[in-house]
């Protein structure tokens, strides 16, 4: 990917942004692929060879996603002081770590032991410290750095999906998690290690004032949260990406078993999947393309309704290959579009004013949705006997979702 080849709003960056911006989303996609979306591929094979279940399995899932959410704060606190370079660093190397102990375990004790600390390699590694070295770097011009690096960062599950699988039908699981281990330590720390500098000044963002809405300097965050937890369309969003994070955790993590049990064969499943991140990009590009003739709140809109789609689609019909694709292309859209949504619905139907402390307070409760959902997925499915139930309530939850986010408000509500 060039210069010349991306939308107009990601130029400008310069050389030195580029080369930021570039290989931190390399970084990114060895991250997300290796660390987050390669988990799935190991449950069946370790079910098999272990004797756990997958309700056991899945629970080491929850604890690194719930720790994770609780490392965020801590995490960019540190970015914040300038020390992005020793924190994403220390971040690949003890993903590195834990995926190399996780191959020679068979005690499920260690194994949820590792998932802790895989909670704080999520934390130091993923899109969050990364947007966060982005807005301190490129000031007015982070938006755009963003962009391109969701658009890379987009292709991980549709990269390493397939790459990890190979590894496993050619090596076996275990020696798979070696080689993603390696990934970590020889490629994402290296950039981690050698691009990033820790300049000692004061953030960028401060240098950059939303376009549209340039508020006066805010009141405590303390009572801003007061002020906005009085207004029901608080809530209704709160309750919105709550319902959709417990929903696509226990859908990505479940997805390739509850394939499997519907009888279709790897390599579709496989290929199905590996439309997902295509179609992430493409929803993030038709987003930025259609500008600011689109509202973040009517973008939300439409996503939440083509993830029920999506939903229903898995639900009713026969699992075949087409509607495995089918499936796949509307989650990828949906999803892509949802990491920008996510990152502006704030301003535009909340405040401008204490961005960080607003969406602290949507992010604790929706991260400890995402780190059950896994756990209680598996439950389920071992109640039930199967993924039918599983689905139907994952089909609600999709649902409610899209029902509060519509209540959730427009942007002349909001302002009202």
């Amino acid at each position: 990917m060039t210069a010349s080849s991306l939308p107009p709003s990601a130029t400008g960056l310069g050389r030195q942004g580029w080369i930021l911006v570039l290989t931190l989303a390399s970084a990114q996609l060895v991250s997300w692929g290796s660390l987050f979306y390669s988990f799935s591929l190991f449950v069946v094979p370790m079910e098999q060879d272990l004797g756990w279940s997958r309700a056991s399995i899945n629970g080491a899932l929850s604890i690194g996603l719930l720790v994770s959410g609780l490392t965020a704060l801590p995490v960019g606190i540190a970015i914040d002081r300038g020390r992005a370079r020793l924190v994403m660093t220390v971040g690949s190397l003890l993903g590195a770590t834990v995926l190399a102990i996780w191959a020679v375990t068979d005690s499920i004790f260690v194994f949820y032991a590792i998932w802790a600390l895989m909670g704080v390699a999520l934390a130091s590694t993923l899109y969050e410290p990364a947007f966060a070295v982005l807005a301190g770097r490129l000031g007015a011009r982070y938006r755009a750095g963003i962009t391109a690096m969701t658009l890379i960062g987009g292709l991980a599950s549709t990269a390493f999906i397939p790459l990890t699988q190979l590894m496993i039908e050619l090596w076996g699981w275990r020696e798979a998690l070696v080689g993603l281990a390696l990934w970590n330590l020889l490629f994402c720390s290296a950039i981690h290690l050698f691009v990033l500098r820790d300049p000692n000044r004061k953030s960028a963002r401060q240098q950059d004032v939303p376009e549209t809405r340039q508020a006066a300097k805010p009141a405590g965050g303390k009572a801003l949260m007061r002020q906005l937890m009085a207004l029901p369309r608080f809530w209704a969003m709160l309750i919105a990406f709550v319902l959709y994070s417990a929903l696509i955790a226990a859908l990505l993590f479940h997805l390739v078993p509850l394939m499997i049990g519907r009888g279709l064969p790897m390599p579709v499943i496989i290929g199905a999947m590996s439309v997902i991140g295509p179609m992430q990009v493409a929803g993030r590009i038709v987003l930025m393309s259609l500008g600011r003739r689109m509202s973040s709140a009517v973008a939300g809109r439409i996503v939440f309704s083509l993830m029920v789609l999506a939903m229903a689609v898995l639900w009713l019909l026969p699992t075949t290959a087409a509607v495995a694709i089918g499936f796949c292309a509307l989650y990828g859209t949906a999803n892509g579009v949802m990491t920008i949504v996510r990152a502006t619905i704030v301003p535009e139907l909340l405040t401008s004013e204490a961005y960080a402390t607003v969406n602290g307070a949507m992010y604790m409760p929706a991260t400890v949705a995402k780190a059950i959902a896994p756990f209680a997925a598996a439950l389920l499915w071992e109640w039930s006997g199967g993924y039918d139930v599983v689905l139907m309530v994952l089909v609600i939850l999709a649902a409610l979702s899209a029902l509060s986010f519509w209540l959730a408000g427009t942007p002349a509500q909001a302002a009202e």
